[in-house]
């Protein structure tokens, strides 16, 4: 965990400076809200940095970043899963980790009756969409 303090106190600072994310304020639906996109070498990586809120009970299907990501849950409790790995259980203050061949098999809101939100950190190379197809 002590490697990660400083990339977490960086995303933490930025995620808690930004607002919620625009669906999270019009009520418990899902939605993702891009907060940066920054250069990190001149026509080859960047980081970028979501949001990501899941309505009560809302899962996302599986999928693929192609990127380092970094996950910091903000609020709620989330069950995360990347193919091969172990089921986790996200709860606020928890950090989850995939790379860039992993399939993310997993994201689901534990609650049916919370939002829960989490901030996510990926650097990847620029021009490669943020989600692709697990496939």
């Amino acid at each position: 965990m002590m490697r990660h303090a400083p990339l977490v106190a960086a995303l933490l600072s930025l995620a808690c400076v930004a607002p919620p994310a625009a669906a999270h304020e019009a009520g418990n639906g899902g939605g993702v809200a891009q907060r940066l996109s920054q250069p990190l070498q001149p026509g080859l990586d960047e980081g970028v940095l979501l949001v990501v809120t899941l309505a009560p009970g809302e899962a996302s299907p599986a999928h693929r970043h192609e990127a380092h990501v970094f996950v910091y849950m903000l609020e709620g409790e989330v069950l995360m899963q990347v193919a091969g790995g172990p089921e986790r259980r996200l709860k606020p203050g928890d950090v989850f980790e995939e790379r860039p061949d992993d399939i993310h098999t997993q994201a689901q809101n534990l609650s049916r009756t919370a939002p829960a939100r989490f901030a996510v950190f990926m650097v990847k190379k620029r021009g490669v969409p943020v989600v692709l197809p697990a496939n």
